[in-house]
């Protein structure tokens, strides 16, 4: 079933409901439905056929969402590459998945200069052209898409080696929809505040209206918080999605002028760490809202969640004396399991095994794997599967590279990445251990925990009295046995979200110590 047809029963419910707002424009789910409709047929007279793929590229918008209906209604495969990898990367992973089509805005276009690989795709349009809402409607709406059939293809972050193309097919698509759903309580008629692009396809399939937010979302650490904020207080949302950087901007604006967000009702916010002291300033200026952690992945979203309403005395202490971060239960339809640390090598079950006889006890500390509905199979050709697939049967077991263990009561916790911890005298100290310790110690904006020729040095950036913020770090994390705390100007942190530290960038910088 091809999820189109699912939003155009959600035009058939709700025609005359806003579906977008973006700035002082608004398109209705009707409207929205007939203008994917014509870029569905403008597609067709470039040439495209069910199976091409579309290179996508433009800042969430609702021209870029009629293009992505038009898209699904066509048939075709919708790609997504994100600038903020960098050209080199760009133009390879562009080159890998070989596009039939590029549409996007002037600046989007520009690549055409500068990148070989859009140049080479052989079919171009502006996004304005394929939105306009000229020439006719493509009547075809129902149009069969098997479960199977490429919907979306994404590209991992590449924090190991060269992006992989993510393949999202029209049942997992579905199957996700259901998954964020359920995962973010979303309710016809709300009002959402959103920041991330298929948070905001599945807000359409829900019937909820969509703003976006007015800001600019490549660089959601650094954004002007006051048009957001004006926004929240005009149009009163009744939630909000989006990465803690964008979250942690808006809290400290709003707390500063002393606003608080009374229409909104929930809040969700993933993509990067959620620390309990942002889940606690979140709660300070939404005072109405349940506050969300979600934990996920390209290839896994949602995985679990956490209510910040939740939290425990006993939690706090056990996050503070190195236990990890909590992440919570794991979401609706999602299956969690923890297996031995052998990241970096193949796990190939063996005659008799399951992922279910492999897997540690409670409190056994080792790699996360998940499976479900929503949870991605393979990559495109199965480039990278081997690294990290486990087939098991009919089920399809992803290893997301992340460290942690879950409690007596089943809950996540999260200990960093396999890669990056620290394995010194015999003793194994992974990162989320030091850095979700030392996160509410005041004064401190960041912190990322590294092992550099067998030192295990926190590198931190401050705001306020270097030193005493320094020596409550110390005093804070006295078991850790630390040999330095480094000062940085700033901790390299994704281009993408902004939040998760760039832990090769990192090296990098201890290595100019």
């Amino acid at each position: 079933m091809n999820i189109a047809a699912v939003l155009r029963e959600r035009a058939r419910l709700d025609g005359d409901r806003i579906a977008i707002v973006e700035r002082a424009r608004t398109i209705t789910f009707a409207e929205l439905d007939d203008a994917a409709s014509r870029a569905a047929s403008a597609l067709g007279r470039l040439g495209l056929e069910p199976g091409a793929r579309v290179l996508l590229m433009s800042p969430m918008s609702i021209a870029l969402y009629i293009a992505v209906i038009g898209v699904f209604r066509r048939g075709l495969t919708a790609v997504f590459a994100d600038p903020s990898m960098g050209l080199g990367r760009l133009t390879a992973c562009i080159e890998r998945v070989q596009p039939d089509a590029f549409v996007g805005g002037p600046r989007a276009h520009l690549l055409r200069l500068v990148s070989r690989g859009v140049r080479a795709i052989p079919r171009k349009a502006t996004l304005r052209r394929l939105t306009n809402g000229a020439g006719p409607r493509d009547e075809e709406w129902d149009r069969t898409c098997s479960s199977e059939a490429p919907a979306i293809m994404t590209f991992t972050s590449g924090a190991t080696g060269l992006p992989k193309p993510a393949v999202r097919t029209h049942g997992f698509l579905l199957a996700q929809h259901r998954a964020l759903s359920s995962s973010l309580d979303l309710r016809p008629g709300d009002v959402d505040l959103t920041t991330l692009p298929i948070v905001l396809l599945a807000n359409l399939a829900s019937g909820v209206t969509s703003l976006i937010a007015d800001a600019d979302l490549s660089a959601p650490g650094a954004i002007d918080p006051g048009p957001v904020v004006a926004q929240i207080a005009r149009l009163r949302p009744t939630g909000i999605v989006a990465t803690p950087a964008l979250l942690g901007r808006l809290a400290a604006h709003a707390a500063a002028k002393r606003l608080t967000f009374d229409s909104v009702r929930r809040v969700h916010t993933g993509g990067a760490p959620v620390f309990p002291s942002l889940l606690d300033r979140i709660g300070e200026i939404a005072p109405n809202a349940a506050v969300v952690g979600v934990y996920g992945s390209t290839e896994a979203e949602p995985i679990a969640r956490l209510e910040h309403r939740v939290l425990s005395t006993e939690d706090r202490r056990a996050m503070r004396s190195g236990g990890g971060l909590l992440a919570g239960v794991p979401a609706s339809g999602t299956t969690v399991r923890v297996l031995p640390d052998r990241w970096g090598t193949r796990i190939a079950l063996a005659d008799g095994e399951n992922v279910e006889s492999i897997a540690l006890a409670a409190g056994g500390i080792g790699e996360i794997v998940v499976t479900g509905d929503h949870v991605l199979r393979g990559y495109l050709d199965g480039a990278g599967d081997d690294e990290v697939k486990i087939r098991d049967g009919d089920r399809v077991w992803h290893r997301t590279g992340d460290a942690g263990y879950i409690d007596g009561d089943g809950r996540l916790w999260l200990l960093g990445r396999c890669g990056a911890k620290a394995v010194t005298g015999g003793d194994t100290l992974y990162p989320f251990a030091v850095e979700a310790a030392a996160s509410d110690v005041p004064g401190l904006r960041r912190s990322a925990f590294a092992c550099r020729r067998g030192r295990r040095i926190l590198v931190v950036e401050v705001e306020g009295d270097a030193r005493a913020i320094r020596e409550a770090l110390l005093r804070r994390l006295s078991w850790a046995r630390l040999d330095d705390i480094v000062i940085a100007r700033r901790v390299p942190v994704d281009a993408r979200h902004n939040a998760k530290v760039d832990y090769q960038a990192l090296h990098r910088l201890l290595a100019r110590q």
